[in-house]
């Protein structure tokens, strides 16, 4: 199995058959610059052409737009994600712009439902709101569109804000990253990818620097929020939230990480299934075709002095799950251990040994059926 099957991954973004869509960064911008157009030219726009960061356009509809007093406007857009399974698909991305008599600046701030940043490691200033900076950069642009050209005496306010913002977020991993009160305002390409590995990247990738800006060098990778839960009770506080992160399918991305990022340690905890795949080589789980090797399960049982029967009932189970469960009756006695090294030995492997790693088996029940500590 090739070892970049994980690049190779990410590099598939791009799926015909699916309809992307637009990040918030880019629907902010695009109320910015209806509110702005509707605010100086008083003119109402149900579509806004905005300037994405590679400088294509996109064409947004905006959904509405309110004439708060005379100096000041609000405009909304809803974020449409594509079939992206996004949990801030569908929010009402809304902004405020408004005259500023005693300055000629841009001023860009974040409103109800925008989170706060509240830890290092972010890239952006402790006590401000998360609004990236690409995105920031957007929403400066639309409203030099409009004004770019206007003799003027004033500056311009600019405040976003999110309906149901705060519980939007909850669904998210800002409150670990110390993203409080709210969603981020995201986006590097302004452009949502269908099912997007990207941004799935890019939080795994924020998560680890939020850990080492913390200066916590071990972090636990997870396959999930069961096996994260079964973590969070076995270390209780000996490890801090925000070094808790799930990696879902990309351990490959996220071993790598951890190497540029010079963590000291990763702690790899999932179930059985995840973790022979990783055991298999397999970099980026969810790859069409990376199904558990039943031949592969019943190796290992052969090297734990599995019996011939055993064996062949291991090579012919359904799933790995079923294949914990002949192990279990059968009592073969250090399987989970033997995988659990295969998947340490894949993985410093990968990270060429940069990283410290340790890996951890959960069965269902969230007890430790198998380990390998370096």
């Amino acid at each position: 199995m090739s070892s970049d099957l994980n690049d190779v991954a990410l590099s598939r973004l791009s799926k015909k058959e699916l309809r992307t869509g637009y990040t918030t960064g880019t629907c902010a911008a695009a109320a910015t610059k209806a509110a702005t157009y509707a605010l100086l030219k008083r003119e109402k726009l149900a579509n806004i052409t905005v300037t994405l960061p590679k400088g294509q356009s996109a064409h947004i509809k905006i959904a509405w737009i309110s004439e708060n007093d005379p100096i000041a406007v609000t405009a909304a857009v809803i974020k449409d994600a594509g079939d992206d399974p996004d949990v801030t698909n569908g929010a009402e991305i809304c902004s405020t712009v408004s005259i500023l008599e005693d300055s000629m600046d841009i001023i860009v701030k974040g409103g109800t439902g925008v989170g706060i940043v509240t830890k290092p490691g972010l890239g952006l200033e402790i006590g401000k709101a998360a609004i990236n900076k690409v995105p920031m950069n957007m929403i400066h642009q639309a409203v030099t569109e409009i004004i770019g050209s206007m003799h003027r005496n004033y500056g311009i306010s600019v405040v976003i804000s999110v309906s149901k913002g705060e519980e939007i977020a909850k669904k998210t991993d800002n409150p670990r990253l110390g993203i409080l009160g709210g969603i981020s305002i995201l986006g590097t390409t302004g452009i949502v990818i269908p099912y997007s590995t990207s941004s799935f990247a890019a939080s795994i990738r924020q998560s680890i620097d939020v850990s080492f800006a913390m200066k916590s060098y071990t972090v636990v990778l997870t396959t999930g929020g069961r096996s994260e839960d079964f973590a969070r009770d076995l270390f209780h506080d000996d490890i801090p939230d925000h070094s808790y992160i799930q990696i879902g399918d990309f351990v490959g991305y996220s071993i790598r990480q951890c190497a540029n990022k010079n963590m000291k340690k990763a702690i790899v905890a999932g179930f059985i299934g995840k973790l022979t795949k990783m055991a298999m080589g397999v970099k980026q789980t969810h790859v069409k075709g990376s199904h558990v090797d039943m031949d592969f399960l019943g190796q290992i049982a052969t090297r734990c002095g599995a019996g011939d029967e055993t064996v062949t009932m291991i090579k012919t189970a359904n799933t790995a799950r079923h294949v914990a469960e002949l192990i279990d009756n059968c009592g073969i006695q250090g399987f989970y251990d033997l995988l659990c090294k295969e998947v340490h030995d894949q993985l410093s492997s990968y990270c060429g040994d940069k990283v410290a790693i340790d890996v951890l088996m959960f069965n269902f029940e969230g007890k430790v059926i198998g380990s390998y500590c370096c």
